[in-house]
């Protein structure tokens, strides 16, 4: 707790080195931990094996001391994905992974093919747009950039452009819970908005405990829950978005093995298949996208 007696956002501590910080230059701080502090590690997990089975460590490091809940992972499939790829966003739909990509000049908009991780259809943004998190709302795709205060509104099957939405933040992750959009920045906060013009309806701080969380990266509303990366970690926290309190902490270290992990970038992309409920979760850079059922840590 700070010295005026509020808390201090907790900042997780990173266990995987990213190729490139391209948040650096856009002002993306990390907060001084209090409260309590996660403490994560590579090797506390068990690597996927060469056959493409395995699971998360059931006792990992990452433990929160004030009781939240747990959750590790069951590996149940493994698709190609593109390794050129920096996923900022990942939506599932009629079959296909909707994908938007970041970095200045390689940016975009792609629908792939799932068991191939072929790119369908891509839409490529100007290269002063840096993609970011993107959502699916009826016949429309709505994709966010970094620091250009813009979102862009492409028909979901011709990847025609529609028109464009405005925002004061940075723009980090998006999700939609088929009423509202769910907007995150990197902060504390979870901002909801309208679909129709995008403007604010309300916003609420995400916390453990009574601590702050921020870091909140790509979003996925799946069963009544937000599902957020958070940055630089192999964290997905479940959110309610009612409260803004973390439900429980889902643990995905051990995904790659350590030479695919030297050549990536953190985890980043969440997409969940509602009618056969299936959860797949990717990151920046890697060369699969993994089909994985959630385990309670006791």
């Amino acid at each position: 707790m700070s010295m005026n007696g509020r808390h201090q956002p907790i900042h997780i501590t990173p266990h995987i080195t990213p190729i490139a910080n391209p948040y650096r230059q856009y002002g993306r701080c990390i907060s001084l931990l209090a409260g309590f502090l996660f403490c994560l590690s590579c090797s506390s997990s068990d690597p996927i094996d060469g056959s493409g089975n395995g699971t998360g460590s059931p006792n990992g490091n990452s433990g929160d001391p004030q009781g939240t809940p747990r959750f590790t992972y069951r590996l149940v499939n493994t698709f190609p994905h593109d390794v050129n790829a920096f996923t900022q966003g990942l939506v599932f739909w009629d079959g296909f992974m909707y994908e938007g990509t970041g970095l200045n000049g390689r940016s975009s908009l792609r629908r792939v093919e799932l068991e191939t991780g072929e790119v369908l259809e891509e839409r490529a943004l100007d290269d002063r747009y840096f993609g970011e998190g993107i959502a699916l709302v009826a016949e429309r795709i709505i994709q966010l950039t970094l620091r250009s205060n813009i979102g862009f509104i492409y028909d979901r099957d011709s990847f025609s452009l529609q028109g464009d939405v405005s925002y004061q933040t940075p723009g980090w992750g998006l999700a939609y819970d088929g009423s509202r959009l769910i907007m995150s920045d990197g902060s504390t906060q979870l901002y909801f908005r309208d679909p129709a013009d995008f403007r604010l309806l309300s916003q609420v701080e995400v916390r453990i405990d009574q601590t702050p969380l921020d870091n909140l990266n790509e979003l996925e509303f799946i069963k009544g829950e937000v599902f957020a990366n958070i940055w630089q970690t192999a964290l997905i926290a479940r959110i309610s978005p009612e409260s803004g309190q973390v439900l429980g902490l889902v643990d995905l270290a051990g995904l790659l093995t350590p030479q695919e992990r030297s050549r990536a970038d953190v985890l980043n992309g969440i997409a969940y298949d509602a009618e056969d409920d299936r959860l797949f979760v990717t990151g920046k850079l890697w060369p699969w996208l993994f089909e994985i059922e959630l385990v309670p840590i006791p």
